[in-house]
């Protein structure tokens, strides 16, 4: 099963660097372009925009398992171990429902978006709205990943089988 993660994560983290690594391609020739040859490529910012909407959706999840999203600990951080727990196992119960509504959110307004076109690629935007139901989804499946060990502890076991507390989040 640990594998299984490790190639779930790795997978995960290469399509997030490949949109970071196509954004720094297309927006480097077009500012190379633009200075050589007073052109610019007509396409080049739209091309951007939607790596950069795929590359934010696809990585919440990886910021998710590291705490890499803004957390307040206050209450927290005065409870009880017991009702920390308590409180984590809700935190993570109200997320998985807000993934799945988003999901479904997401997945509507994928299907209303079908017969736009983008202006300069032509693309439907269908495929830029599919960021959405698809960031979700392993929203999901990275916080059912990592669910027992923070509700039972407020960290997790990386991938590669380290424990770390989650910098941001409940370490209770």
């Amino acid at each position: 099963m640990r594998r299984l993660e490790q190639l779930f994560v790795r997978l995960n983290a290469a399509v997030v660097i490949a949109c970071l690594t196509g954004m720094v391609l297309v927006v480097g020739a077009n500012v190379a372009l633009r200075f050589s040859t007073n052109h610019s490529l007509s396409w080049s910012d739209e091309v951007a925009r939607y790596l950069m909407i795929w590359m934010t959706f696809l990585g919440a999840g990886l910021a998710l398992r590291q705490g890499g999203h803004v957390a307040i600990t206050n209450l927290h951080d005065v409870m009880s171990t017991r009702t920390q727990r308590i409180l984590r196992a809700a935190i993570v119960a109200i997320l998985l429902f807000f993934f799945a509504y988003m999901v479904q959110v997401g997945w509507d307004y994928m299907q209303r978006a079908q017969y736009q076109m983008s202006p300069a690629l032509r693309l439907s935007f269908r495929y830029v709205y599919a960021a959405m139901p698809v960031g979700f989804i392993l929203l999901i499946v990275h916080l059912l990943i990592i669910a027992k060990s923070f509700i039972m502890a407020g960290h997790y076991h990386h991938a590669n089988c380290e424990t770390e507390s989650m910098p941001g989040a409940a370490n209770g």
